[in-house]
């Protein structure tokens, strides 16, 4: 059933894969700085660890005024 299912699609050119790539990069994108705006309305922190094994919460406001981009 799952490779009938499969067959019905053709593979994505690379143009294709590099258009969707790039799709799914801008909405997370979006996402990300939705919910940081929407954290800072709230006056919410988010939590951040460059490790995995360490974690910090930092204020929202903060991620927001030390990213220009946001």
């Amino acid at each position: 059933m799952k490779n009938q299912y499969l067959q019905k699609f053709k593979a994505m050119s690379n143009k294709e894969v590099k258009e969707f790539s790039e799709k799914l990069r801008n909405g997370l994108k979006l996402a990300e700085k939705r919910m940081l705006e929407d954290k800072a309305f709230r006056g919410e922190d988010i939590i951040v660890s460059s490790d995995g094994k360490t974690f910090q919460r930092i204020p929202a406001k903060q991620v927001i005024a030390g990213n220009p981009v946001i």
